[in-house]
């Protein structure tokens, strides 16, 4: 990567740094020359194709990729690790980053999004990982019946329709890392008993304000039971 290429997001990458370290997150200088070829290639695609509604690097860096690292610091340096609706690579890719000994599989049904994935992962020269074409409401398309250390689920929506989905696919004391926003703690409240019929604990809360200025929001990791 050439000495413009490197330093054409610097502002927007130190920030990054800056906000991330604060959550005990401390990224290398080849880490975030890697988040910054995603960051380019994610804005140069943006242009041609709809990958996501945010449009400035400043916003994607805080409301995509530092969204995406803060559950980092609780999660297995190792292991198997689905990202189901991976879209433009959130939080799978940063993830792997910061993870590069895990194997991690990125769910996607767009194809266009597909594509950008695949074109990321040769960019960036990342093994142990790979994008599977389907959806986790079908898992009979693309499953291959080895359970996962990790699930994340950063943008599926309903709490009660993504437990069911991934709960079966998780391995006895692995986790699910479910990204619910502000609301998130209430959403937890509601749904209690429902997280507990379908064997899976509160392992981790993490409420965090990405910048100074937005509504708290809330991660939280659910650990399956182990038998």
């Amino acid at each position: 990567m050439g000495r413009e290429k490197s330093t054409q997001f610097s502002d927007e990458l130190s920030l990054l740094a800056e906000r991330a370290s604060s959550f005990d997150i401390h990224l290398t200088t080849s880490e975030i020359e890697l988040l910054t070829i995603h960051l380019r290639e994610l804005l140069e695609w943006n242009q041609r194709f709809n990958l996501t509604g945010l449009k400035t690097a400043e916003r994607i860096v805080i409301e995509l990729f530092l969204d995406s690292l803060i559950p980092t610091p609780f999660l297995p340096k190792e292991g198997r690790i689905l990202d189901v609706g991976s879209g433009a690579g959130f939080p799978g890719v940063p993830l792997k980053v910061l993870r590069p000994r895990a194997d991690i599989r990125l769910l996607e049904s767009n194809a266009r999004k597909g594509n950008f994935l695949k074109h990321i992962i040769r960019l960036l020269y990342l093994n142990g990982v790979q994008v599977i074409r389907g959806r986790i409401e079908r898992p009979g398309e693309w499953f291959d019946e080895e359970l996962f250390k990790v699930i994340t689920a950063r943008a599926l929506g309903d709490l009660r329709r993504v437990i069911p989905w991934c709960t079966p696919l998780l391995q006895d004391g692995g986790f699910l890392v479910t990204f619910l926003g502000a609301e998130g703690e209430k959403i937890i409240a509601r749904n209690k008993a429902f997280i507990d019929s379908h064997g899976l604990r509160i392992y981790q809360h993490i409420p965090y304000s990405l910048t100074e200025k937005t509504l708290t929001r809330h991660t939280f990791i659910l650990k399956k039971h182990e038998a």
